[in-house]
């Protein structure tokens, strides 16, 4: 019984996204904080057009 234990297959881990997400790609980098502040600046902005343009 502990002879088919030790041959069987290791279960998938994460090990190869890890890899593929540390290669470097060509292209300009963003800061994830602008990713995010640069659409809750335009909802915000909307909101205030909203309140403030509309009738």
């Amino acid at each position: 019984m502990s002879s088919k234990k030790k041959g069987a297959p290791l279960p998938a881990s994460s090990g190869g996204l890890m890899r593929f997400f540390e290669d470097e790609t060509k292209g300009f980098k963003v800061d994830p904080k602008i990713v995010i502040s640069i659409p809750i600046s335009l909802i915000v902005a909307s909101w205030l057009v909203d309140i403030f343009i509309s009738p």
